[in-house]
């Protein structure tokens, strides 16, 4: 290979780019995928980016318990709207892969806008895990308050999970930059 200095900050990106995709498709599309879990009068609610248990896939909800409390606000409404940025994280991560195999196979140019983009990408992905737990904390607050039990699911942790693989693919691809990317010539005799 090339460019060998470019495939640490590939490896994490990809790591980040597939942890990333595994929370944009959380519930209502994969149930195993939730950011909060709440059992309701024996009702079962899991939340995800695009919905929550049985409904339709929709950028921004309500949520279905009407609690009198802060979960009936336009406040949290437009916070549900902000959990968009997940899938707009892993679509900048999976530019930070394509561009760390071009690094990889071709240039250092590669290298360097991978870089870039894994930057952009840790950069939203810490506003959406910010988001997240600001969201779901309050949610998981007003739930407990009213004596329902509630607790985080897994997406949040896959969150923080890619994000901290983004910020090692940042380091690496920004050292990687620095590598060597002389190709050594072959002597035939």
């Amino acid at each position: 290979m090339a460019a060998s200095p470019a495939v640490p900050g590939l490896f994490f990106c990809f790591i980040a780019m597939m942890l990333l995709i595994f929370v944009s498709a959380s519930v209502p599309t994969w149930d195993s995928v939730y950011f909060l879990r709440a059992n309701v009068g024996g009702l079962e609610y899991r939340f995800g980016v695009f919905g929550y248990t049985g409904t339709q896939v929709r950028i921004g909800y309500r949520f279905p318990i009407a609690t009198g409390g802060e979960l009936v606000s336009s406040t949290i409404h437009n916070l549900t709207s902000t959990l968009i940025l997940h899938p707009i994280a892993a679509g900048l991560s999976g530019l930070a892969v394509l561009f760390g195999l071009c690094g990889a196979g071709y240039h250092r140019s590669g290298t360097v806008l991978m870089a870039v983009s894994s930057f952009f990408a840790a950069l939203v992905t810490l506003v959406a895990f910010i988001l997240d737990m600001v969201l779901f904390g309050i949610a998981r607050h007003e739930f407990r308050k009213l004596g329902w039990p509630s607790q985080y699911g897994n997406a949040i942790w896959l969150t923080l999970g890619a994000l901290v693989a983004l910020a090692c693919g940042l380091c690496t691809s920004t050292i990687g930059v620095f590598g060597s990317y002389r190709r050594r010539r072959q002597y035939t005799y």
